[in-house]
């Protein structure tokens, strides 16, 4: 198991200032009754806190057996000025510290950090543990000596202050894009609770924000923090190593042994501890459901609407299907927080909490705090943004407006609504069990079980809920799916990974553990592929694990998509209409659909030079990288000329954008076919396609002269014909292709201008000056005949400066 002693140097800031004096006796300590006086407030817990009754001196007593304890640090918001991005209990930082006699009476407090270890069983240890010193935070001057000397009273009351001290830590928070919290001043503390296990401080501090959501202007801020000093376990919980085919959240190090060849990383899961009670291990291990010693608990911030509390709590439920799977019932719950009960108080960390945070940000998120040691987690609090419902209302309309005639409305009724907080929450609280998100879960249902009642019903529209799959728009009204089939929900993935997660195996160590939990996943996965993890962040560029898409065929699902933007957009007035509302929903929605157009375009253009990564163990002669089928990537290609390239004019009628839009906003399709033939025409996606071919042979993958071939048949159309018309789109693209073309022959990089993409472009240049040549005589009015004019002066002029140069 893990012991600071082997662990590498960290970044945190030096010894912290002399702290503040009191009166002392003979070398500085006095006797234990002078120093407590009757005039202090002492609260036992954790460690014992003695305070003024104003709290401007504070002095912890850590008991002889606390010192070389582990004890994790957790700054949070307890209240902070508005505007600054953050809100009352979000987390800043955590460090984790313990205490260690130092020399001349002294308690160190010491920073300890996980990231180099070595077994004290080997040599190497040594080396390990010299070369990774733990770095000291303070040194405090033992003040008096408790009982028998088995305790050790220090003052804290300067360091608690100290604006650069790992207690006022906020660095890499949010916040400080707005306020520099160490900069702040006028550090007090406001408030001391002691418990068994943890202490907690409030801490208040003031300074200036240089901007905030409201104004650009610097204003007063004041800030008031809480940090929670918490004893990790004196048991660790055995540790489970990550595994690729599984997505969970994990702590990184680095692992010597006197025998290895190859310096070893290992990775951490994140997990709850989940064991049965002692009484109970026999029959777990049997097979049987038990209940956990100690259950996942959470509870609902009390600031959270009441119409909403019972859908959180429902997403809370819908993992205990999950846990049953791992071998575990009744092992989660949430529930509401007891206001009346004086005992029990939010700022105790001992509480994990759903917090409901009153922004106009449109999103939730689901962190958790863990034992950097073995990943255990240890408490969570969930950030629940208040103004997701509007995120909801228009992912909703948007997506399955064309299939429920309950999302045709500007505003939700409670019980849809309130389903549609319940998938968030679901998904959020994955992540508080250490779940990543699945991108590539969406991709393993064929996208004409999107329009199939029996499949739905058997297999939801998506094997996770970790997956940004929101709703289903593939499947079209004439399918008459209901409701509740138009919603992802927890599925076989999730219980799986679960399961792989939490299940004991009974394993005496972690690579014994890991070797029985390798054997699993790789089994599981091969008799269900639906278990399969996509990671479309850390691997990114596989576009099966793309966000927000659904189906096994983009192409396929993104045309179906389309088909239902269509509907939408031509009751876009209708449905967004609000009684006194002077058409700012109507903008709204109208972007949010261009924003949903775009991401089928985006689901498609990734298949174009698209390489699948698939992770494969050592004895499996199949390979991790294969390109996209070329008939799928000519496909992709098709659809950008069928529904960009071919200019959607359905996107722009007049009929919405005459309520909704000035005529000289910039334009977005026109915006979105500039950058489309830009980026196809790019060095990196020519390149790619090269790279595809030379590799896996002209058979297998889409040619770059067969790309340009394809865009060139739809961008520069009707060129041919003996009465030449140009609309402005295309006149713009065929503006930005000779442009592209240009900006790759004059590219400064030698992997570029040495590559065979130049060869191609060069060659197309030669066509489509050809192409101007022939068509200028047959212009069908002046507009054209200056466009084609203007092209071939360019061609012209580029390419004279191009050889000159």
């Amino acid at each position: 198991m893990a012991s600071c002693a082997m662990f590498k140097k960290s970044g945190r800031k030096g010894p912290q200032p002399a702290q503040q004096q009191v009166p002392t006796g003979k070398n500085g300590v006095q006797p234990y009754d002078k120093l407590i006086t009757m005039e202090m407030h002492t609260q036992h817990g954790l460690f014992t806190v003695h305070s003024t009754k104003e709290l401007d001196t504070v002095l912890f007593e850590v008991g002889e057996k606390l010192l070389h304890k582990n004890i994790l640090t957790i700054n949070r918001i307890l209240k902070v000025t508005g505007g600054v991005k953050m809100y009352a209990g979000e987390q800043l930082t955590n460090t984790t510290i313990f205490f260690e006699r130092g020399n001349n009476g002294t308690l160190l407090l010491k920073q300890c950090n996980l990231s180099s270890r070595a077994d004290t069983s080997q040599v190497i240890h040594r080396a390990v543990t010299v070369s990774n010193t733990q770095p000291v935070l303070a040194v405090l001057p033992i003040l008096a000596y408790g009982k028998d000397s088995a305790s050790f009273v220090v003052n804290m009351t300067a360091l608690l202050k100290d604006p650069a001290s790992f207690v006022n830590d906020a660095e890499g928070a949010q916040i400080n894009s707005f306020l520099t919290v160490k900069s702040m001043k006028d550090h007090a503390v406001t408030d001391i609770r002691t418990y068994p296990s943890n202490v907690e401080i409030a801490i208040s501090k003031n300074g200036v924000a240089d901007k905030t959501l409201y104004s650009k202007l610097p204003s007063p801020a004041s800030l008031e923090t809480n940090t929670s000093f918490v004893i990790l376990p004196e048991k660790q919980m055995q540790p489970r190593y990550a595994d690729k085919l599984v997505g969970y959240f994990t702590d990184n190090f680095i692992e010597y042994s006197d025998t290895q060849q190859i310096v070893k990383k290992q990775e951490l899961i994140h997990r709850w501890r989940l064991e049965p009670k002692p009484e109970d291990s026999a029959r777990y291990f049997r097979g049987e459901l038990v209940e956990p010693a100690h259950p996942i608990v959470l509870y609902i911030d009390p600031a959270t609407p009441k119409q909403w509390r019972k859908y959180l709590i429902q997403g809370v439920a819908d993992w205990q299907p999950a846990f049953e799977q791992a071998g575990f019932k009744n092992a989660i719950t949430a529930k509401e927080w007891p206001e009346h009960d004086t005992t029990m108080h939010m700022e105790d960390v001992r509480y994990s909490f759903i917090n409901y945070l009153p922004s106009e940000i449109t999103n939730a998120y689901g962190p958790n705090i863990h034992d950097p040691r073995s990943g255990e987690i240890i408490q969570t609090n969930i950030g629940w943004y208040h103004n997701i419902v509007e995120l909801l209302q228009g992912w909703y309309q948007i997506q399955a407006g064309p299939n429920d005639p309950m999302a045709r409305f500007p505003g939700f009724d409670s019980v849809l609504m309130g389903q549609l907080i319940r998938f968030v929450s679901s998904h959020e609280i994955g992540h508080t069990l250490g779940l990543r998100h699945n991108f590539g879960s969406s991709s393993c249902t064929p996208v004409d079980s999107l329009r199939s009642i029996t499949y739905l019903e058997a297999h939801g529209h998506t094997a996770s809920i970790m997956d940004y799959a929101r709703f289903n728009y593939v499947a079209q009204p004439e399918d008459s799916i209901p409701q509740r089939l138009l919603f992802p929900r927890v599925n076989d993935y999730d219980k799986w990974a679960i399961e792989w997660g939490y299940r004991l195996t009974g394993a005496a160590t972690p690579e014994a553990d890991a070797t029985i939990m390798a054997r699993l996943a790789k089994d599981s996965l091969a008799a269900n592929p639906r278990l399969w993890f996509g990671d479309g962040e850390s691997e990114a560029g596989d576009p099966r694990c793309q966000t927000e898409d659904l189906g096994d065929d983009n192409v396929k699902a993104s045309t179906l998509g389309v088909r239902n933007l269509k509907r939408v957009m031509a009751n876009l007035p209708r449905w967004a209409a609000e009684e006194g509302g002077f058409r700012e929903n109507l903008f709204r929605m109208y972007d949010l659909l261009l924003g949903q157009y775009y991401n089928y375009l985006n689901h498609v253009g990734n298949n174009i030079g698209g390489v699948w990564y698939t992770p494969r163990s050592d004895d499996d002669d199949q390979p991790s990288f294969v390109p996209v089928e070329k008939e799928r990537q000519i496909a992709a290609v098709t659809y950008a000329n069928r529904e960009l390239f071919t200019t959607p004019d359905w996107l722009l009628d007049t009929a919405v954008l005459n309520k909704c839009q000035l005529p000289y906003t910039s334009d977005y399709i026109e915006d979105m076919q500039v950058k489309a033939v830009s980026l196809l025409l790019s060095p990196t996606k020519l390149n790619r396609l090269l790279s595809l071919t030379k590799r896996f042979g002209a058979d297998k993958t889409l040619q770059a002269a067969e790309l340009l071939a394809m865009v060139r048949s739809t961008i520069w159309q009707g060129l041919d014909s003996s009465s030449v018309h140009i609309d402005a789109y295309h006149r713009n693209m065929q503006k930005a292709y000779v442009g592209a073309l240009f900006s790759l022959l004059m590219h400064k990089e030698r992997e570029v201008n040495e590559s065979d993409a130049v060869t191609v472009a060069v060659t197309e240049i030669k066509t489509i000056a050809d192409v101007v040549h022939k068509a200028l005589p047959h212009a069908g009015n002046a507009v054209v005949a200056a466009h084609l004019a203007d092209l071939q002066e360019r061609i012209e002029r580029l390419s004279s400066s191009l050889y000159k140069n």
